[in-house]
């Protein structure tokens, strides 16, 4: 705890105010503790198309909406993220463009009233924005840049700004007979033909296509749709041939239209009306892909929002399909139940065989056609995503038993979208979702991804991946990294059997380190961390009910399940074998047994007043679900908890229960925590509490109060001080167990579901139930003091959530530069500072720990800093160095110096003629004749070591033939021993009188005042050790009474 200097209380240190500064009565916008860093896991969330411009003739940028940000990755490295923009757009983004080497993005709500705009960005940061129309508030939804033009597409209008100048030019309105749904004229895009000068085409609501001249702003033609029932367009794309445009429309046709002749060339899907609706074209410009060889040119890609699927076409003799990516990008169906597709645009790279694609599934995906041999479907080349829908579960990657590079830097995550992901601190581009096997290939031999659309809305790679996780446990002990063997590639068989042949060679050294329950199934699961990909072993929970928690031993070797029946199973994560279960199940023999045991037990329980329970074999089953499961450090006590509102301790060998912790019917237990350095386990409980039980001492040590709403998580923070809960009032609370009190609350935008504290107490990692990212949030108290005042419910702050961008946030370092908060801001959060608390006790000293260190060392240090050899004079001066002027006359002596002798000229013989005395000497005679040694003792710690030791080596032992010139040397002793007395600077007082007996060890004996004095010391000294060692052993035994397990 900071201390405030008397003089400080009164005159405190001007800070520095902005224009914003909150004034000192109103509430802090933000929290004490945490503050917003960034989002992890946004890749493509949003239906924007991406955007994507060369660079140079080497590789490709591609730039995707978040949200308000754009992320900007690169091809030829494998989908890395090279750029994120800020600042953020004042709204969501709503259309982006990419043109040379900068980036459009129109931004806006589309709601009357509201902003709405246009931004430019570069390199990932703003460089300009267009001129904004006066009562504009149409929402752009597709931006074209081309020649000297910039075109806006809108819902209702047309927007049209100069290139050099970002000046707006012109509004287009259209005419149309038929109005959407939602009163939209405009619908299908805009795009513009190469041999065409200032000509933009349009599509409409009711089939048309408009064809506009944008610099004098008039409507030249408006081409009819070939049917009446085709309904708006969808989608419009220039072929590679001159003067052919695509037009797509809701029936899910696509015609290749004539736009000179105004005649129709080639119509596709015509014969199938239930085909979903083209929202994305491409064509291939590299003149391969068509024909049976690939060596001709015409191949077409399309795509739509509704479909999961990429169509290749041939568009050679009228057309074909020649193949179909199936399964491209599949959204969570936790998202939408009515819309399982949805891939937001498919491009071909100008003059390469590289498809890019983007979905409602968080991501950006590329894809190569290989030459030779000739395959019309591409395979994936790269590929970056995120989770799809919301996060279930968070979990920060344990200290490995090497304690490698790797701490803090990985966080597991798991989502609704039936995936698991893990997620680098350090480098995104090593991001990357645990493999379930091949599950696309499966598909395909099931036939799930088939073009029927009776099917379409309701089988997804979902199905085929394994049920949501809901919890999940790690231990990175028996991990192997990429070189773990695995014994094949089998993907969650079941349990090994010990008659299994393959099983009886020589066991591996390392396997699996995860272990995962999941909604709804009776298997948990295992994985790979370092082939970060599924395990072996699926573990079946012995009464057949659904798994409801996992855990892992800290050592890696075991695994226990708890189910919803309120079994609990232990497995060995190397075998696959079932070790144990808790209660172990009996043989009818140890039946028998157990129940002549009751029997006499319950006559002895009725002698007795306050009898102690006993427990056997195959008692103390959990009644239901068991909710939480933790071990000790040792492996020897599990510890689990249920919604019967017990919480039991188990040998981890016998099996047998140990001690019960009863609080039914009061409450019911949800979850758990173990923090195993301080052995404390964490419970949240249905009644809004999070209680914490000491698993040493099996007793309730804290009850944490303060929710209004259910407990969604909770968790330790790494050195066990704090208590992190999040409830689903949307508050993130903070208690500090030692005290007990709320000291910080946080009120976000939305319910967290999900939170996790890093190992390195760097990071808080939330997830929140509408999004698909995690948000970090970083500790302020690694370099700034936080209060532990406790807070009141009106003290609660408003946060926002961290952004992709990183704006508005707030880096580990960022807390050293932060201006000091107002003495009134926090009352409570200074004490003024005290010399001594109470004349009983020992009081350390405020000087840094190194300087009385050093004294002790000092002659060490300076045989260590010695020379090794003396210095040498240069042996000739560099010639752009003047010479002295030796013209110059030297000073002449003083007329009082004269006659002087060159021995009377030393500096010892000038402070004793000229009578100067230190102030370390005047201050010890003076306070020595006062009886108050503090301004000495002040003034010597104020010193540096290397003056302090000069001092002490220049006390003098005084004359003898004068009675009132006392000896300095037993003077300091003196002063020395009142400041042991009065028990303040104890290190201080030890480590000085340490380096005076070294130095003047030699002289003591000579003078018999001085051995006066030091016995003096001694015996403070003695009486002082021997307090100190009672109080100590005093505490020492009363706190090991409280821990035995006797209390």
């Amino acid at each position: 705890m900071p201390f405030l200097d008397e003089n400080e209380s009164r005159s405190v240190k001007r800070q520095k105010r902005n224009a914003d500064a909150v004034p000192s009565g109103r509430k802090p916008l933000d929290s004490r503790i945490f503050a917003p860093y960034r989002t992890l896991g946004l890749v493509s969330p949003t239906e924007v198309p991406f955007t994507s411009f060369p660079l140079g003739k080497s590789t490709f940028q591609i730039t995707t909406s978040i949200g308000r940000s754009l992320h900007t990755y690169d091809l030829l490295r494998g989908l890395n993220l090279v750029f994120v923009t800020r600042p953020q757009c004042p709204t969501i983004i709503t259309a982006t463009y990419a043109w040379k080497d900068r980036v459009f993005a129109a931004w806006g709500t589309g709601v009357k009233g509201s902003k709405s705009g246009v931004w430019v960005f570069q390199r990932g940061k703003k460089v300009d924005e267009l001129e904004t129309p006066q009562q504009s508030h149409d929402c752009l939804r597709q931006l074209l840049i081309f020649g000297s033009w910039i075109v806006g597409y809108g819902d209702s209008y047309i927007q049209v700004w100069k290139s050099t100048t970002f000046e707006h030019h012109t509004t287009l309105t259209p005419t149309t007979s038929l109005q959407g749904s939602d009163g939209h004229l405009l619908s299908g895009g805009i795009c513009n033909m190469p041999t065409m000068l200032n000509k933009v085409l349009a599509g409409k609501q009711d089939g048309s296509v408009d064809l506009w001249n944008i610099r004098t702003g008039k409507l030249i033609y408006t081409i009819p749709p070939s049917r009446t029932d085709s309904g708006p367009v969808t989608a419009l794309q220039p072929t590679p041939a001159l003067a052919l445009l695509a037009v797509a429309y809701a029936d899910g046709s696509l015609c290749i239209h004539d736009i000179q002749l105004d005649k129709e060339i080639i119509r596709l899907n015509s014969d199938s009306p239930n085909e979903a609706a083209i929202t994305s074209i491409s064509f291939r410009t590299d003149g391969l892909g068509a024909g049976v060889d690939g060596r001709k040119a015409g191949v077409m890609a399309t795509a739509s929002s509704e479909a999961t699927d990429v169509t290749l076409w041939d568009l050679n003799n009228g057309g074909r399909v020649t193949g179909v990516l199936r399964g491209a990008h599949n959204p969570s169906s936790a998202l939408s139940q009515s819309r399982v597709g949805g891939i937001t645009k498919v491009e071909f790279m100008p003059s390469q065989p590289v498809l890019v694609t983007s979905g409602l599934d968080n991501a950006l995906k590329s894809w190569i056609i290989d030459e030779t041999p000739f395959s019309p479907v591409p395979r994936i080349l790269h590929s970056r995503a995120g989770h799809a829908s919301s996060i279930t579960c968070l979990e920060f990657l344990p200290v490995a038993a090497d304690d490698e590079d790797a701490t803090g830097k990985w966080l597991l995550s798991a989502g609704k979208d039936h995936s698991l992901c893990c997620w680098s601190l350090r480098k995104e581009g090593q991001s990357s979702e645990l493999s379930q096997g091949k599950i696309a290939s499966k598909a395909r031999h099931l036939g799930f991804l088939n073009s029927d659309p009776d099917n379409r809305s309701t089988i997804s790679l979902e199905d085929l991946k394994a049920p949501e996780i809901t919890s999940i446990a790690c231990s990175l002990n028996r991990d192997g990294g990429m070189g773990t063997s695995s014994r094949g590639d089998s993907v969650w068989t079941g349990v090994n059997r010990s008659s299994d042949k393959k099983a009886s060679g020589e066991a591996p050294s390392s396997w699996e380190s995860i272990i995962t329950g999941h909604k709804g199934d009776k298997y948990a699961r295992t994985w790979f961390w370092g082939k970060k990909r599924a395990g072996r072993w699926a573990f079946e929970t012995t009464d057949g009910t659904v798994v409801k928690s996992v855990a892992i031993t800290p050592c890696g070797t075991f695994a226990i399940v708890g189910s919803a029946a309120g079994g609990i199973d232990v497995f060995n994560m190397q075998s696959g074998i079932r070790r144990q279960r808790f209660p172990q199940p009996l043989t009818p023999a140890q039946a028998r047994k157990v129940k002549m045991k009751h029997l006499s037990s319950a006559k002895e329980s009725d002698e007795l007043e306050n009898p102690v329970r006993k427990y056997g074999l195959g008692e103390g089953r959990h009644t239901k679900d068991v909710t939480g499961l933790a071990v000790d450090g040792l492996n020897r006590t599990v510890v689990s908890c249920s919604l019967d509102g017990k919480i039991k301790f188990w040998d981890f060998i016998t099996g047998i229960l140990q001690h019960e912790i009863d609080w039914h019917p009061m409450t019911a237990i949800t979850a758990c925590r173990l923090h195993r350095p301080s052995d404390l386990l964490s419970l949240s409980c249905d009644d809004l509490s999070i209680r914490v039980v000491d698993i040493e001492t099996k007793r309730l040590v804290r009850e944490l109060w303060g929710c209004t709403a259910q407990i969604s998580d909770h968790t330790f923070s790494n050195d066990g001080r704090w208590m992190i809960a999040s409830s689903v009032d949307s508050i993130l609370r903070v208690w500090d167990l030692p005290t007990g009190h709320l000291i910080n609350a946080v009120r976000v935008e939305s319910v967290c579901t999900a939170l996790a504290f890093s190992s390195t107490d760097e990071f808080l990692a939330t997830a929140h139930v509408d999004g698909v990212g995690i948000n970090l949030w970083s500790n302020r108290t690694l370099f700034s003091h936080a209060p532990t005042r406790h807070l009141q419910e009106d003290e609660i702050v408003e946060a926002v959530l961290p952004t992709s961008s990183g704006e508005g946030g707030e880096g580990l370092l960022d807390a050293l530069f932060e201006p000091e908060e107002q003495p009134e801001s926090q009352p409570n959060g200074l004490v003024e500072r005290t010399d001594q608390l109470s004349e009983g006790l020992m009081t350390l000293s405020l000087v840094p720990r190194n300087q009385w260190q050093t004294l002790l060392n000092l002659d060490l240090i300076r045989q260590r800093n010695k020379p090794t050899e003396p210095p040498k004079a240069p042996e000739k001066a560099p010639f752009f160095l003047p010479a002295l002027d030796q013209s110059k006359p030297t000073s002449s002596p003083r007329k009082d110096e004269e006659g002087v002798t060159k021995a009377e000229r030393s500096r010892i013989t000038k402070l004793e003629r000229q009578g100067h005395l230190s102030t370390f000497t005047t201050l010890l005679h003076s306070d020595t004749s006062a009886n108050n040694h503090s301004e000495f003792i002040e003034h010597l710690k104020s010193l540096s070591p290397s003056t302090v030791d000069i001092e002490i080596r220049s006390l003098s032992m005084g004359s003898s033939s004068s009675t009132n010139d006392r000896s300095e040397l037993t003077l300091f002793v003196n002063a020395l021993t009142a400041r042991l007395r009065q028990r303040i600077d104890y290190e201080l007082v030890q480590a000085w009188m340490a380096v005076f007996l070294r130095i003047h060890g030699e002289v003591v004996a000579h003078d018999a005042e001085l051995v006066r004095a030091l016995e003096r010391w001694r015996g403070e000294q003695i009486e002082e050790s021997e307090r100190l060692n009672g109080l100590i052993g005093y505490c020492s035994g009363v706190l090991g009474f409280f821990r035995s397990a006797r209390v």
